[in-house]
């Protein structure tokens, strides 16, 4: 095959003007491979930030970060497009869903070969993002490092054939070899003996260790000046402000050296970036973590012929060996003074540094990686052309299902800054009504599993505080229980709520404390949850104990040696497979002489507690009693019909068909999942889709329960019409099922077999994409 038969590249990943390392070094390596190959390059980059952003005309196709099926919508468009090959620049973070999974939707969808830039390798990744990891390698047709360690660690780790496997340096701007004294005029620093660190500022940079090596340094270098380059890093600056800047800037007057650090708080462009690179006399990386992969920084600054003092980090580690640079101990401040000193002391030796660094940074210029990169795009193209990809036709019943769009604009709505108001009319806030502890805990759920799903915001943020401050609020320590209902004006409405509410705090409470990230919200969960749970025990209501049970099984997720929750759980788990013992036939297998509501959250609960605890018994009766009820709510035309609360299903009587509830296609959905998870069997999964179509008209009058208007959910199914009212309940169980869903289909995506592309054979230039700093 021609080398002229790769002509088109589409760059998939962050892209300018968004700042990010990943979107600098998309555009650097795009406009090289266009320039120096004279491919035809197009991007299709990730938008993190609603409306995306102000692109160049380069950018053809936009990926909503968290929506998954932009991305699919991104695979037809490269089909469609005459691609050649796909060069995808993977960083975890960058792409939605757990563990970024939702770029495995686009990558099941291409038809074109897949050369993916792994930015970093990790090499002891958790469950989710050793899977994703591994359905990424699959699924890519080539797999690029830029390090050594990071080939060993494909080898070592992922079982990659070295043959799959190209080593291409991170590309650097092609500048000539210059004395600092040059470009130090342009920036005030003339006459100064000049650190320079840049980058995106965050934390892990380690700014501080240097600070606090300065007034050592200054005892040798009187005009020592350090210079810090480079904004805030955009998530941080979302989250936390300016703090960090803030902390190092007051350190530095504390340490009385204010005048010999100076801060550059703006994203530069690539032509002053060099100019202040070429100003410094010494290039400092002081990272905190060693699990740095590649640094783009580092790889510019030794590439341009600068003196380098860096922390042992594994890109540094290995570009750095052999006296290329000097590795100082991380966080030792002590270290990081005696290695500054000693070469801005020794003119000889920093000289003879650099000149090695810049002759051997001649074959990391981005012309030359171009060349490299297009090597291995037509070696791509060549272990494609012998097996290529089906364009595959799905039938109706093959494609994923369409799940709307996650929306908040009626959650928020029906929010205050006490709560959600229980009630609607039609989609108006029922003040009337007031507030119910029941709502405020399946809300706050909500922001927990929208959190993990990276539908985060100030608004969702601010509306969990308010339900995690009602329930804070409901509980009364002098009974250890929960208060349910309060009026519109703020007063409690009794004394005690309803068991059910005890035991849905508790799940809402176990979810803060096992799955949130945000860290007051996780310690204030704890200790409420650890408060509330005895209380649980003297409560009569089997729903109760599902509840809490579910709730206690969040909580182990992150506190599994807490032996009175796990004692707790034995005994609520007991207490239910005691009332299934008393109760259940062969042909009633069930807890109670009626099934009335929120009934699949005891077969729920059950089928977690044996699953996680070993009980096989609890398992068991979860399994049997849900498989009943899965088969008591199924129409004969196969459709999901829960059991109305018009009269419930009780033994012996027929089941009642209206009025049909939100809830019960929720708590099928959540058990049907778990009962796929426990087991694997394909038939839960039926179950689960099955109730989330009766949402989206999949029921018995043909009719949405879901208002994509307002993205509210109607109150339930009734005789001949739907219920127009859009309660909390409803909208939340809507919610709540479409958030689980959306988790469903990204552990599908995860854990789905995939076949391998063919390793590609080894090209004659082969050794030519391994370029590795040498001697």
């Amino acid at each position: 095959m021609a080398e002229s038969d790769v002509h088109k590249v589409a760059f998939v990943g962050d892209y300018p003007p968004r700042k990010c390392g990943i979107a600098t070094f998309t555009h650097d390596l795009s406009t090289a491979v266009a320039k120096h190959v004279s491919n035809e390059c197009l991007i299709v980059p990730v938008d993190d930030i609603d409306g995306g952003y102000d692109y160049p005309p380069e950018v053809r196709f936009q990926i909503v970060q968290q929506d998954r099926d932009s991305y699919r919508r991104a695979a037809d468009f490269l089909n469609f497009s005459s691609v050649d090959v796909v060069s995808l620049q993977h960083e975890f973070g960058i792409f939605g869903g757990p563990g970024g999974v939702h770029i495995l939707s686009l990558l099941r969808e291409l038809r074109v070969p897949v050369v993916t830039t792994l930015h970093t390798v990790l090499p002891n990744p958790d469950k989710t993002l050793r899977r994703v990891m591994e359905q990424l390698v699959q699924l890519s047709t080539r797999l690029v490092v830029m390090t050594e360690r990071s080939r060993a660690t494909l080898r070592e780790v992922y079982q990659v054939a070295d043959e799959k496997i190209d080593l291409i340096v991170h590309g650097i701007p092609d500048r000539p070899f210059a004395d600092p004294n040059f470009y130090k005029d342009q920036f005030d620093l003339a006459g100064k003996q000049v650190g320079l660190t840049f980058g995106l500022l965050s934390p892990n940079k380690g700014i501080e260790v240097v600070i606090k090596a300065i007034p050592e340094i200054l005892r040798s270098a009187p005009n020592f000046v350090y210079v810090v380059l480079g904004a805030t890093h955009p998530s941080l600056l979302r989250n936390d402000g300016e703090t960090y800047r803030i902390g190092l800037e007051r350190m530095a007057k504390e340490l009385g050296v204010q005048k010999h650090v100076v801060f550059y708080n703006r994203f530069v462009e690539l032509e002053e970036l060099t100019n202040f690179i070429g100003a410094a006399d010494v290039y400092i990386t002081p990272y905190l973590n060693e699990a740095q992969a590649v640094s783009g920084t580092l790889a510019y600054s030794f590439g341009c012929g600068q003196a380098v003092i860096s922390t042992p980090y594994w890109h540094a580690e290995e570009l750095l060996a052999d006296g290329r640079g000097v590795l100082v101990p991380f966080g030792d401040s002590r270290a990081m003074a005696k290695a500054t000193t000693d070469l801005l002391c020794d003119e000889p030796r920093r000289h003879a540094m650099r000149k090695r660094a810049y002759l051997l940074g001649r074959e990391m210029v981005w012309s030359h990686v171009a060349g490299l990169y297009s090597a291995s795009f037509q070696n791509a193209r060549r272990s494609q052309a012998t097996s290529p990809k089906p364009l595959a036709i799905k039938t109706l019943d093959e494609q994923p299902l369409e799940h709307p769009k996650i929306r908040l604009d009626h959650v928020l709505r029906m929010t205050d800054s006490t709560g959600i108001f229980q009630h609607a009319t039609y989609s108006l806030p029922n003040f009337q009504e007031g507030y119910c502890t029941d709502d405020n805990a399946r809300a706050l759920i909500l922001t927990v599993l929208l959190e993990e799903l990276g539908h985060d915001s100030v608004g969702l943020h601010q509306a969990a505080s308010s339900y995690a401050a009602f329930l804070n609020h409901a509980y009364d320590p002098a009974i250890g229980r929960f208060r349910n209902f309060m009026s519109f004006d703020r007063k409690w409405l009794e004394r005690d709520g309803s068991d059910d509410s005890q035991g849905r705090t508790l799940w809402a409470l176990g979810t803060c404390a096992g799955r949130s990230q945000r860290r007051s919200f996780q310690s204030w969960a704890v200790q409420l949850f650890q408060q509330a749970l005895p209380a649980c025990a003297q409560t009569s209501s089997p729903r109760t104990w599902a509840l809490a049970l579910i709730g206690i099984h969040e909580y182990l997720r992150r506190f599994s040696g807490d032996r009175l929750a796990s004692q707790m759980r034995d005994k609520l788990t007991d207490k239910l497979i005691d009332l299934y013992d008393r109760t259940a036939t062969d042909d009633w297998p069930w807890f109670e002489e009626v099934a009335s509501y929120a009934n699949a959250k005891l077969p729920h609960a059950l089928i977690l507690s044996g699953r996680w605890s070993g009980n096989e018994k609890a398992l068991t009766i979860g399994l049997t009693s849900l498989r009943w009820l899965a088969v008591k709510q199924l129409s004969p035309e196969g459709r999901f019909r829960p059991i109305g609360c018009n009269g419930f299903c009780r033994r012996g009587e027929p089941i009642a068909a209206y009025d049909q509830q939100p809830i019960e296609a929720n708590a099928m959905i959540s058990a049907s999942i778990e009962a796929h998870n426990a087991g694997g069997d394909p038939f839960w999964l039926n179950q689960a889709h099955l109730a989330f179509d009766w949402f989206l008209c999949r029921n018995d009058l043909g009719q949405p329960l879901y208002d994509s208007g307002t993205g509210g959910c109607h109150d339930g199914l009734q005789e001949g019409r739907v219920n127009e009212n859009q309660g909390a309940e409803s909208t939340l169980a809507f919610l709540l099922s479409l958030a689980e869903m959306e988790q469903l289909e990204s552990s599908l995506l995860i854990a789905a077999p995939t076949k391998s592309p063919p390793a590609a054979s080894a090209p004659e230039n082969h050794q030519a994409l391994r370029l590795v700093h040498a001697d």
